[in-house]
């Protein structure tokens, strides 16, 4: 998992605890990121290293967080995602390896007034209650590193229940990168 977390911590990329929410369909690659989330960040993962991320466009509206230990250079780890804008939230979607359930995790992220990149994951207990609910369904599935659920509705429907303000609370910090000096 720690590959993944590197991820998770970079733009979620997302498994807080070894819990994973998944989708069936990325995000589509129709709308470019902002152009102040692209260059280079710094932070400290769970365990106090610090990390640098770098994020650069590839190709039209496609992009890749390259990450790695600022002590340990050259163990980087690459991931491609896509970004979209929905409502007043950004999002961003990136392949989940098959060892974690595979198919696709979507995160929120936003750029603040001090210049830092928050990322934030879905919460895997707010999704089991809009499960509960039958406001989102899914299949839930088991990993060494922890639980997951695979999401089953459209995108347009997981948007309609995000966008909705009673659902604010739906995401949780994942992590808090500083733009790196140049």
């Amino acid at each position: 998992m720690k590959s993944w977390r590197v991820l998770a911590i970079a733009l979620s990329f997302l498994l807080l605890s070894g819990c994973l929410v998944s989708f069936k369909e990325p995000l589509p690659a129709d709308q470019a990121a902002p152009a102040a989330l692209l260059g280079k960040w710094t932070s400290k993962n769970a365990w106090g290293e610090a990390l640098n991320l770098e994020l650069t466009r590839v190709a039209a509206n496609r992009y890749r967080a390259v990450s790695y230990p600022k002590s340990r250079p050259k163990e980087r780890e690459a991931y491609d995602f896509t970004v979209s804008r929905h409502g007043s939230r950004w999002y961003l979607s990136a392949p989940v390896p098959d060892k974690f359930g595979g198919h696709f995790t979507i995160a929120g992220f936003e750029l603040t007034d001090k210049h830092e990149l928050v990322v934030y994951n879905l919460d895997l207990e707010q999704i089991h209650q809009a499960q509960g609910q039958e406001a989102l369904s899914g299949e839930p599935f088991d990993t060494k590193e922890g639980e997951g659920v695979l999401i089953s509705n459209p995108l347009e429907q997981v948007f309609a229940w995000l966008d909705d303000p009673a659902n604010s609370d739906v995401f949780v910090e994942a992590a808090r990168f500083q733009r790196s000096a140049k």
